[in-house]
């Protein structure tokens, strides 16, 4: 299905949004931004079907900003983030916002021809739409200062040695290597998933004790599901589990 300036697509049980502006480094106007964003993140939130999400651009851009603090307002109101699991497949130049959209998925995956942009500084201003917020849970403090404070760009190469992507691969097999992450992921037990989610957000802010609460609370969660009784009778018969998400 394609929007003015977006394509979704859905494949089995995964959906992918394309920033489809290449003339303009899919740069995100208002009206994405402020309308065509969060309806199709509705769209994908009430389709029980589409168990995760791939966000890339088109042409030689990831996306060069806009406000991507609508991204998380909609992915709130929406829980778009906590029921799906977001794979960003970094195709090109991220800049401005479009480094917090990378930051706020899951996973990245990188194209070799992917460059982070944080030459804020160079224009008197400071990394926005989240960054400082992201980046540092991400990379920590010290990372953050040196490239924020250089405006250096970082190649795909150097995200990948410092932690911020999660791996690189051949330009031309970067959405092959997201779809089949994504195939693989969406075989998992939905609400494990969701949980690790959740821990793995909740440690970020939750001291030891706090944390060693909640993850006893998770386990004995999934422990009365139909999928943990699913995954046991797999792993002694030898077979694959077929998770339902209950």
């Amino acid at each position: 299905m394609e929007y003015e300036g977006l394509i979704l697509e859905k494949k089995n049980r995964v959906a992918i949004l394309t920033m489809n502006r290449p003339q303009r480094l899919n740069a995100l106007t208002a009206e994405i931004s402020n309308e065509l964003m969060p309806r199709i993140f509705r769209e994908i939130q009430e389709d029980d079907e589409v168990r995760a999400l791939i966000i890339t651009g088109a042409g030689k851009g990831f996306c060069t900003g806009a406000d991507i603090v609508l991204f998380n307002q909609a992915a709130e109101e929406g829980k778009l983030q906590e029921t799906l699991e977001v794979i960003a497949a970094v195709n090109g130049v991220a800049a401005g916002g479009g480094v917090s959209l990378a930051l706020l998925s899951d996973i990245r995956i990188a194209s070799e021809r992917a460059i982070f942009n944080l030459a804020f500084v160079m224009r008197g201003l400071i990394p926005d739409c989240g960054c400082t917020f992201l980046m540092p849970r991400l990379l920590g403090t010290g990372r953050c200062y040196e490239y924020m404070y250089t405006g250096d760009s970082i190649d795909a190469r150097e995200a990948e040695r410092i932690g911020m992507v999660n791996r690189v691969v051949p330009h031309e097999k970067l959405m092959e290597e997201a779809e089949a992450l994504a195939n693989r992921i969406v075989q998992g037990p939905p609400l494990a998933l969701k949980q690790i989610k959740r821990a793995v957000q909740n440690g970020l802010i939750n001291t030891l004790e706090q944390q060693l609460y909640f993850e006893t609370y998770a386990q004995k969660f999934l422990m009365g599901s139909e999928d943990f009784r699913e995954g046991l009778d797999s792993f002694r018969n030898k077979r694959l589990p077929q998770f339902k998400g209950r």
